[in-house]
């Protein structure tokens, strides 16, 4: 570990880094992280953070809703991602554009994304304009159906079911990931639609459901607003009060309930597509995200697909040469997780031969255990990447967004050294012990996205029939 260890100090006086006393008095070489915040909460019911970084001018001012897609219902999907492109058009007092034509004028970037659970936004911009800032979310916040109108519906309802026809139905492999939805969890679960929606439901939205939506979720007593930069914290007090305290508290949001999803047998799907590899997703259900085993899943996938000398990389891309290429993922929510590994295959390669492949790995490293230096690379590699996004006080990862995570995931804005310290105590028995339980123990969704007419290459067709 010296040569990583070596180049994180390099970082660590600029973000208050350090070895953990408790590594520095064994000898570990560890990373040890914090971010010093101040929270409070307005009258309305609005969460504040504020973490001060005086290292350069610039500041960013992060809001999350806790409104996803799992909060939307069968027939009216979809709304929460329609949002995130309406919140972009205007509102009660910033005409349709000024948002970022005001933001690009003090030199200032924005951005914003939806998940099955949370939407954000958030905007990186010299500290002396913190004010602008704010006062824009502000708006949005309160007065945004001030200037909503059928015809503005319309117009991003269109932009978002032409993105859907660009990243899905027209895109190869595109509706891989809805399908792998729509098959691990039933259709009454909050995961079961994708996060897109359907174009059926787009098309039926009116006005009065979509204003109905945002009156209920995007209100201040649903959102949390993390301020990360050269700022004071009584600055950001005087301004947050000043453009959000009138904005009234929202009702009561409902609860979200999630049938148990789990797969009581395996389950084959098969997609043509217009592709020339075959390509297979394995899929499986896992722990919700910072839940017990959520991190040994994290590194599992890094030890079987996490770069060339990966397990899975070297015997089917390498050695075996029957793979383009593969990938593993954790895919975390607030109320399940999918553990995902993704195989294409050369031309005319049975998906069967890839699966068998895969499981054969997956065996091997419950039964022989994993060794010393998978781990130690898998660590490494997750602690690196955390320290270097750290680095950053906004943008997607950033510091200021890492607050909200963390007060919205667990309820402690101070998360970050416990969550790291998930990954530093992970053992290779327990890594193993969490992929026996979630993966070899329990059932999957086996998909295969093959040529057009190319169906005998898909895998599981010969237990189907």
């Amino acid at each position: 570990m010296r040569t990583v260890w070596t180049r994180r100090l390099a970082v660590a006086a600029a973000l208050g880094l350090g070895a953990s006393p408790a590594a520095a008095q064994n000898g570990a070489e560890s990373v040890d992280v914090h971010i010093p915040y101040t929270q409070f909460t307005l009258a309305n019911g609005l969460n504040v953070l504020v973490h001060e970084d005086h290292s350069v001018p610039m500041v960013s001012v992060n809001v999350w809703y806790h409104v996803g897609s799992k909060n939307e219902r069968p027939g009216r999907t979809g709304f929460a991602h329609l949002f995130e492109h309406i919140m972009f058009e205007g509102s009660g007092h910033v005409a349709e554009g000024d948002f970022d034509n005001f933001l690009e004028a003090a030199g200032g970037v924005n951005n914003g994304s939806t998940t099955q659970d949370r939407t954000n936004y958030w905007e990186n911009i010299p500290s002396n304009a913190l004010a602008l800032a704010l006062w824009l979310e502000a708006d949005r916040m309160g007065w945004l159906l001030d200037a909503m109108s059928p015809s503005k519906l319309d117009i991003q309802r269109d932009v978002v079911k032409n993105e859907r026809r660009q990243s899905y139905e027209n895109r190869p492999y595109g509706l891989a990931f809805p399908t792998l939805s729509e098959t691990l969890y039933p259709p009454d679960h909050p995961y079961h639609w994708p996060v897109i929606g359907s174009q059926e439901d787009l098309s039926a939205a009116t006005l009065e459901d979509v204003s109905d939506f945002f009156r209920t979720y995007y209100a201040p007593n649903n959102a949390s607003l993390a301020i990360a930069g050269d700022v004071s914290v009584d600055e950001v007090r005087e301004l947050v009060e000043r453009y959000f305290a009138e904005i009234p508290s929202g009702p009561p949001v409902p609860p979200v309930e999630a049938p148990d999803p789990t797969l009581p047998e395996d389950r084959v799907v098969v997609l043509e597509d217009d592709v020339r590899l075959p390509r297979l997703y394995l899929a499986w259900h896992s722990p919700a995200m910072f839940a017990e085993g959520d991190a040994e899943m994290d590194l599992l996938a890094t030890i079987l697909a996490g770069g060339k000398s990966s397990r899975l990389h070297r015997r089917l891309v390498l050695d075996e040469q029957i793979a383009q290429d593969v990938a593993a993922f954790q895919n975390g929510g607030e109320i399940a997780s999918s553990f995902i590994v993704i195989v294409t295959g050369k031309p005319d390669t049975d998906l069967d031969t890839l699966e068998a492949a895969v499981l054969e790995e997956l065996r091997a490293l419950v039964d022989e255990g994993v060794r010393e230096a998978e781990m130690e690379r898998a660590v490494n590699q997750f602690e690196s990447g955390f320290v270097q996004a750290l680095e950053r006080v906004g943008g997607f990862g950033g510091k200021a967004d890492r607050l909200n995570q963390y007060y919205f995931f667990t309820g402690d804005p101070g998360y970050v050294r416990e969550d790291l310290a998930r990954y530093q105590h992970a053992t290779a028995a327990s890594v193993a012990e969490q992929a026996r339980r979630w993966l070899l123990d329990a059932h999957r969704v086996r998909l295969s996205v093959v040529p057009k007419g190319r169906t005998e290459l898909a895998a599981g067709r010969e237990e189907e029939r």
